[in-house]
């Protein structure tokens, strides 16, 4: 058996399968956000370990034989949040989150300094977890001189599973510090920021060896024997892995708490310009461009709130047919965005509202806002030199068949749903796991599900939706003024 650990914003998972790749069993553990200021967004690491516990609790409950029988374990994480760790392995303070836009300034700076595209292949975005260290180092001197370690979360669980300070580099790329063409650590990078090598994980690829279980632990879930913990991966390359995008032209949309449109590539292609991320993936001599936005589902769920309606709900009400846009225009910059502006400072609006915008009506224009929004991420993607004929749908808002239908005629191109089964982050965790303990091909391990359906562009409205997509284009200069 292999266990998967996906730690997400919120939620710890735990996934078993296989030796054939079957899902035996999962189970979960929640999480929650602190935001003790506008902009901020933080976690204490401690609740992590607490919900891993959980999940693996309900495993055990629910598998105690099969758990018994795990010899690997496969890591995946939300990136770039910043887990200080003293000499002596104590958390420092909480980490700072991958959403939070608190060290804008910092990131301008970083990226001002021209060695940062050049080694990284990536603008310095606020959420990353450099200019973090550099706010640390400002705001929190006395927290900065004690800093031995800075671990991102999934290898923090790391620390806690084993004991060993190690990451991989799909995760690292993302830490505005690591050479991702070279994968390796950038000295002059770390020294911007008045950090030291020394200061880092030690770096394998995702599907190595990264640690064993710590057998306090091992004994304490009823496991026995020598069990592996891989390199594992940053939560969208493990996605990547589950789903099986590890090979030139591949791409996936994730719509989670952010969204993510996701190409794997055979070589490294850098475009900062574009504000596309290009990172190491999970699996040796591989990369893969990235389109991020701040806010997916997250806009939704920010909108339910505030009509009270559960997402799920809203989406019901607005039923399966797709429909023409109304004229409301929702930018769903909650937090600021990432592809393409590189904004933090940016927040979302409604436009166009009207006495007969009702409940149904905005919360189309919530889902249509976050459509176009990935429509600017396929825009930035063709601009940094890759070319999509389709995409597959994972993450929660792909239940929403509207949602789809909606993301399909924005991008114009057909959306694949995966045959029935969990594919994401957690089971790529688990494939990683395999492999490391078994010395399986990543390749050929990690394979694309069947496709159960695909939801092709509604052609009676892409002309109308490339319409609405172009005034949402005009509007974020628009809104810029305002929101700085």
């Amino acid at each position: 058996m292999y266990l998967g650990l996906d730690l997400g914003t919120s939620g710890v998972k735990a996934m078993l399968i296989d030796g054939d790749q079957r899902i035996i069993g999962s189970a979960s553990g929640a999480l929650d956000v602190s935001r003790p200021h506008p902009g901020w967004s933080e976690q204490d690491p401690a609740e992590w370990v607490r919900a891993t516990e959980e999940a693996i609790a309900g495993l055990k409950a629910a598998h105690p034989r099969e758990l018994a029988a795990v010899r690997g374990i496969g890591l995946s994480g939300q990136m770039h949040g910043a887990t200080l760790i003293d000499a002596d392995d104590r958390v420092l303070r909480p980490c700072i989150l991958w959403n939070d836009t608190r060290s804008f300034r910092e990131a301008a700076a970083l990226d001002a300094d021209p060695q940062f595209r050049a080694i990284t292949g990536n603008i310095v975005f606020p959420g990353f977890t450099a200019p973090k260290l550099a706010w640390v180092r400002a705001n929190e001197p006395e927290i900065f001189a004690r800093v031995r370690w800075v671990l991102l979360p999934k290898d923090y669980l790391r620390l806690w599973l084993t004991g060993e300070h190690m990451s991989e580099m799909s995760d690292s790329a993302g830490t505005s510090w690591l050479d991702t063409g070279k994968r390796r650590w950038s000295k002059s990078l770390l020294a911007a920021t008045g950090m030291d090598e020394k200061q880092m994980p030690s770096l394998v690829e995702g599907t190595e060896a990264a640690g064993r279980l710590r057998s306090e632990l091992a004994a304490r879930w009823g496991i026995s024997g020598d069990v592996v913990v891989a390199g594992g991966a940053g939560d969208n390359a493990a996605s990547a892995c589950g789903m099986g995008t590890v090979g030139e032209g591949h791409a996936f949309v994730s719509l989670g708490t952010s969204g993510v449109l996701f190409a794997a590539n055979a070589s490294y292609l850098p475009n900062p310009e574009s504000a596309v991320h290009a990172f190491c993936h999970a699996l040796p001599n591989t990369w893969h461009q990235m389109g991020v936005i701040l806010s997916a589902t997250d806009a939704l769920n920010w909108y339910s709130g505030i009509a009270g309606r559960s997402a799920v709900d809203l989406s019901a009400e607005l039923g399966d047919d797709l429909k023409a846009p109304t004229g409301v225009t929702f930018l769903p910059y909650l937090s600021g965005e990432r592809t393409p502006h590189n904004d933090a400072a940016i927040r979302g609006a409604f436009v166009g509202l009207g006495h007969e915008s009702s409940r149904v009506v905005l919360a189309q224009a919530v889902m249509e806002g976050v459509s176009f929004a990935i429509r600017d991420s396929l825009e930035a993607l063709r601009a940094a030199g890759t070319t999509l004929s389709r995409v597959t749908a994972i993450g929660g808002g792909s239940r929403s068949r509207y949602w789809l239908k909606s993301i399909a005629t924005a991008l114009d191109l057909p959306v694949d749903l995966p045959a029935d089964g969990d594919f994401g982050a957690a089971f790529g965790a688990a494939r990683l796991g395999l492999i490391a303990a078994t010395g399986a091909d990543p390749v050929a391990t990690c394979y694309a599900p069947l496709t159960a359906e695909t939801i092709a562009p509604e052609a009676s409205l892409v002309s109308v939706y490339e319409a609405s997509y172009q005034r949402y284009r005009e509007l974020y200069p628009a809104i810029r003024g305002a929101a700085s």
